[in-house]
């Protein structure tokens, strides 16, 4: 490009420099490095120019914003000039009933835009998918990665492999608060005020609900039962719905301080 072209291009940037997910921090000289798809999304699609202005997540949720440095055969070198960790942000486990098709990459996308910290694709019984693949779980991850970017989310959402109702039980963490959506019960919003979670996991169900041994299971295993409303919801809709009350409402307890009070 000559410059002309260079400044025009510079003039079309956005305020907030473009966003790119690095694999490891930078290192201790100040370059970090973006590398796989990122890369071919920052030289190739967005065409981004030596000192072009970046952001870069690091696994971590650390931001670091700098320049770019160089170019390599498989990788940009970018060189940090700021960084700030992440502000310590309400984690909502989604531990959701895989669905079928581009329902359920609608529900990946949506959970992520959201504020989902971590997305556990739940096998249940009554379920139609029970092992959707590695390849369909790589693209869960990355439509998080693609709508962390697109909301400014802090962190991308974590997709993990497939879990069964014992996988889910065995993950919940002491002082987390561990709900399943059940129609007809008390409003989740209402369970979460009385509870004043620095967490939560969040269990939904297929279209046709968890079956009596899952229900006992969770009934055992301390999950308090949560309403959405009087609608009867698909599941997907469910599992937003439920993610977009948590983060409300966790949001707002962190702001306001009443972890702190209530203790």
């Amino acid at each position: 490009m000559d410059h002309d072209r260079d400044g025009a291009s510079a003039t079309l940037m956005p305020a907030t420099p473009p966003r790119f997910p690095i694999a490891t921090l930078p290192d201790a000289s100040g370059l970090a490095y973006v590398e796989g798809a990122e890369l071919h999304h920052m030289r190739t699609v967005l065409r981004l120019t030596i000192d072009a202005r970046v952001s870069l997540l690091d696994p971590a949720g650390g931001e670091h914003r700098g320049v770019i440095a160089r170019y390599e055969r498989d990788r940009a070198v970018v060189r940090v000039e700021s960084s700030s960790s992440s502000a310590s942000r309400p984690r909502i486990i989604l531990a959701a009933a895989i669905v079928k098709g581009p329902r359920m990459d609608f529900l990946v996308e949506k959970a992520a835009e959201l504020g989902a910290s971590e997305l556990w694709p739940l096998v249940c019984a009554r379920g139609l998918v029970h092992a959707p693949g590695t390849e369909r779980v790589a693209r869960w991850r990355r439509l998080a990665l693609s709508a962390a970017k697109q909301s400014q989310s802090p962190a991308a959402m974590e997709v993990r492999s497939p879990v069964s109702i014992d996988d889910m039980i065995r993950g919940i963490q002491p002082g987390m608060l561990a709900v399943v959506c059940a129609q007809g019960s008390e409003p989740l919003s209402e369970v979460i005020r009385r509870a004043h979670p620095r967490g939560i996991l969040i269990a939904v169900g297929p279209e046709g609900d968890f079956d009596e041994r899952e229900r006992a299971q969770v009934a055992d295993a301390g999950f308090v039962a949560a309403g959405l409303g009087p609608n009867r919801l698909r599941s997907e809709t469910a599992a937003l719905a439920a993610v977009a009350i948590a983060q409300g409402l966790l949001h707002d307890a962190q702001g306001t301080g009443q972890d702190a009070e209530t203790k």
